[in-house]
């Protein structure tokens, strides 16, 4: 029965999915029907997405380590049963979850009902490729800047890689240059950036890119840890310039060095409550700058010997820094990206698959050129200190605060633009579960004061997807979508022994239950190199750890015929992953709708390599001129 209503379901999805137009002529307004074109598409996607994942709810929300214990290969279609049974691992990545696939070659006939799940899962999730990046298909590939040195990126200086791994590299390097991009666009030159953690991308945005940068973060110790980095970076500038006999009289600075904060981020205060915390920590001394040699506060970034196209600070420079972009081959054009911001446009290397999801409005049609030109104001002097105009910015913020930092974006006249990439969407608030496990409980709370005492949940943002059936997303369903589609997928190809694990959990799950029948789920840590033991050997180490005796009696013969069904476990898990970007998309999307709301336009930008960094998507918005009067 499931089969047949999902297959009846499924061919109606088809047809409206094919009507790319969106809204019919005569609905649109003759006074503006681009924007109203845009708004309307954005919110028939929502509608989309919410009954699609409504509908296969029940895998979205399965645990995969209760493959076994709760039966749930049996819950699938007969029909979805016989066609995913006995693929390969490779098979799986082809058929059904590499979206760049054309020449697809089935072993037997497939379910209209499957099949199109899987077209709607791929074409209404939103893009992940970025400019120059790989494709879903080339796996866990690193990109071009790490292929002489997989641990050093080769178009970022030494003295911002020290200490920080590959994939944060390629993020600050990225998301550093187009906060510049945006800067230059506004006229400011002050970023704070939210949860700066260790102080990484706060390094490159102030000694790199020459911005007057303060770094915001709840937890003390990396505060300190940002800090001593500093003032590493700056001894390390010293003694290479005195090695190179430079006169230290020349590094006098456009600005001081990065501020870092201790302070946790409300996501139930108000924006003026941020603001104070941010001129509070001005005016006192909780945030210890640099102070070693003569770089104290002081700086000349162009002395620093930094990447070609990061030093370049002045209006006058800017055609040179678009010359230099174009040259660097390896880099993602950021004139073209902010150039999407103002024109709606895509990058032109998207394939065409990804393009014609422009049409389904995942993607504003367009954003008016004027919304990137901020208010002029003075740039010399411009510290969150006297409260002037500041670029709002969060690299991964967890759960609540990337949703926090949109509403202090829109409420907030300091703040002219934000770029935002989320992660951790399991611990967003719900009205289901608006305390979520695993969320940062800070030592400050209890002395800033609520805006009010109604809760504003991290999702639904937007009015129009709070009012749509379906639209709740459980806690597994929000954790799926924080997986790595592209690392399984070469996992998949490679046919990795690490495909086991999910399959040796599931055992363990049940073994638990034949002895504990209450304990569900325990928490198990990971077992290093599981993959490489035997089940045996596997569960010697895992059982003491959820307080069971390692010589646990089980039945070997059951746990043989379990082990038989290693490909059922990642057939049905490759099924949670199809529809984990389409979770992602919603969160997203919700985002965008809210903005929208609020009249702000906003684009998705797939800024980050996925295949290197999965969380990729920065959301870009910029507040129109008569917003910033």
């Amino acid at each position: 029965m499931m089969d047949a209503v999902s297959s009846s379901r499924g061919g109606e999805e088809r047809e409206r999915m094919t009507e790319r137009g969106g809204i019919k002529a005569q609905q649109r307004s003759p006074i503006n029907p681009l924007f109203n074109q845009q708004e309307q598409e954005q919110r028939e996607l929502a509608e989309k997405l919410t009954w699609l994942l409504s509908t296969y709810r029940r895998i979205s929300d399965s645990y995969i380590i209760e493959f076994f214990s709760e039966s749930l290969w049996d819950t699938l279609p007969v029909s979805w049963q016989e066609a995913l049974g006995d693929l390969t691992p490779p098979q799986i990545a082809d058929l059904l979850l590499d979206k760049e696939i054309n020449d697809r070659r089935y072993p037997s006939v497939w379910p209209l009902s499957l099949l199109a799940l899987r077209t709607a899962a791929h074409v209404l999730s939103f893009p992940r490729k970025a400019p120059g990046g790989h494709s879903e298909d080339a796996g866990a590939a690193v990109p071009e800047e790490f292929q002489s040195n997989q641990s050093q990126s080769s178009l970022l200086r030494h003295i911002f890689r020290k200490h920080v791994k590959p994939k944060k590299q390629h993020e600050i390097r990225r998301l550093g240059t187009l906060v510049k991009k945006l800067c230059d666009q506004a006229n400011c030159n002050c970023v704070v950036d939210v949860g700066s953690g260790q102080g990484h991308l706060t390094r490159f945005l102030s000694f790199g890119l020459g911005l007057d940068v303060t770094g915001i973060e709840a937890d003390p110790n990396l505060v300190s840890m940002a800090n001593k980095f500093d003032r590493q970076l700056l001894l390390t500038l010293t003694k290479e310039n005195q090695r190179s006999g430079k006169a230290e009289g020349l590094h006098s600075a456009p600005g001081p060095s990065p501020r870092h904060v201790v302070g946790w981020v409300n996501p139930q205060a108000s924006w003026d409550v941020f603001i104070q915390q941010l001129v509070t920590a001005s005016e006192s001394d909780s945030s210890v700058g640099p102070t070693t040699g003569p770089y104290e506060k002081k700086q000349r970034v162009e002395d620093l010997h930094l990447e070609p196209h990061s030093c370049q600070t002045k209006g006058e420079d800017k055609a040179e820094l678009q010359n230099t972009l174009q040259t660097q081959r390896t880099d993602i054009n950021i004139s073209d990206s902010v150039a999407q911001i103002n024109t709606g446009a895509f990058p032109s290397g998207m394939e065409t698959e990804s393009v014609a999801q422009i049409n389904t409005g995942a993607f504003p049609s367009g954003m008016e050129t004027e919304m990137l030109t901020c208010k002029s104001i003075p740039v010399t002097d411009c510290g969150v200190k006297e409260l002037g105009s500041f670029v709002l910015t969060g690299l991964h913020a967890c759960g609540d605060l990337s949703s926090t930092l949109l509403r202090h974006f829109t409420n907030c006249p300091q703040v002219q633009v934000i770029t935002s990439v989320a992660c951790c969407y399991m611990k967003i608030s719900t009205q289901e579960n608006p305390n979520p496990p695993g969320v940062f409980q800070s030592q400050f709370s209890s002395d800033i004061t609520v805006a009010n005492s109604s809760s504003e949940y991290g999702y639904p943002m937007s009015d129009w997807v709070r009012g749509l059936p379906g639209h709740q997303l459980s806690y597994k369903a929000r954790e799926g979508a924080c997986h790595a589609i592209e690392d399984y997928l070469l996992r998949l190809r490679e046919e990795s022994g690490l495909l086991r694990t999910h399959c040796y959990r599931a055992i363990l799950e049940s073994i638990i239950r034949a002895e504990r029948p209450h304990m569900r789920r325990p928490g198990v840590q990971t077992v290093k190199k599981a993959h490489a033991l035997s089940f045996s050997e596997y569960a010697c180490l895992a059982l003491p750890r959820v307080g069971l005796p390692a010589d646990l009696p089980y039945d070997p013969v059951c746990v043989d015929s379990m082990l038989a069904h290693q490909g059922k476990v990642v057939a049905y898990f490759s099924l949670v992953l199809l529809l984990a970007p389409l979770v992602e998309t919603l969160v997203l999307l919700d985002r965008m709708i809210f903005l929208q709301e609020r009249g702000f336009q906003s684009e998705l930008i797939p800024l980050f390599d996925a295949a290197f960094s999965p969380r990729n998507l920065v959301l870009v918005a910029v507040k129109p001129k008569e917003a910033q009067s």
